[in-house]
């Protein structure tokens, strides 16, 4: 389970500062679906870094597993991050240079069980694939290839921030099909950071924020499948 108490995070610009985050408090079960909606500002993405230890919280504490990251040392934080927690981002952070293969092996550097990286390309539908590079594919495959790369670790949460940001409708419903089903299958609890509100109803739990808070969370009853759902 993740926990979130009193969670604080301010950005400064010159002489103003804004309030990222403003005293948040927050739970994800494990093994859930969570979405966290809000506008462009809203914290959204800040909430998703600070709990991913990809930022430190000016104020707070979260709580991953047990483990107080807001308390690591970087090291601690790095080793954490590495052994438990996967990331999936708006922008593929693909290296040109590299093969789709080998894009996903990067995800697996000392890992301690990783899983093998054909089993992990045929999970998400990209063994054809294998040999390609990214400027061979499309922006759906390329996205495929990033979460494979996040998965290939084992990782117990896996932290989506805007997947489907940069994708049509057609390729982005196949991509949140990919992690519905990824989700059912390995139990992972995964945070999909979206903007689009059509999103919240495959969640198992919805977060919505604006201005650095959360004003409501909704527990969905009944979820659809992402192929159910209306995009605009």
């Amino acid at each position: 389970m993740i926990r979130m108490e009193a969670l604080r995070k301010t950005f400064k610009s010159g002489r103003a500062s804004v309030e990222a985050l403003a005293g948040i408090d927050l739970e994800i079960p494990d093994g859930a679906f969570v979405v966290v909606l809000g506008p462009s500002g809203s914290g959204k993405s800040t909430l998703l870094n600070v709990t991913g230890g990809l930022e430190y919280a000016d104020g707070g504490t979260i709580s991953i597993d047990g483990a107080r990251i807001t308390e690591m040392s970087q090291k601690q934080l790095m080793r954490f991050r590495r052994d438990n927690l996967g990331f999936v981002f708006q922008q593929y952070h693909l290296l040109p240079t590299l093969n789709v293969a080998e894009n996903v092996e990067t995800g697996a550097y000392k890992a301690s069980e990783p899983e093998s990286v054909e089993t992990i390309l045929a999970r998400v539908g990209l063994s054809e694939h294998a040999r390609k590079y990214p400027h061979e594919l499309s922006g759906g495959e390329q996205q495929r290839v990033s979460i494979a790369r996040a998965l290939i670790k084992r990782p117990s949460y896996l932290f989506c921030d805007e997947p489907t940001g940069s994708l049509d409708e057609s390729t982005g419903k196949s991509i949140l099909s990919l992690l519905q089903r990824l989700q059912e299958e390995t139990r992972t609890t995964i945070v999909v950071v979206t903007h689009n509100v059509n999103i919240a109803a495959i969640a198992d739990k919805v977060v919505k924020m604006s201005s650095g808070a959360i004003f409501e969370e909704v527990h969905n009853e009944t979820k659809v499948s992402a192929d159910e759902i209306r995009w605009h």
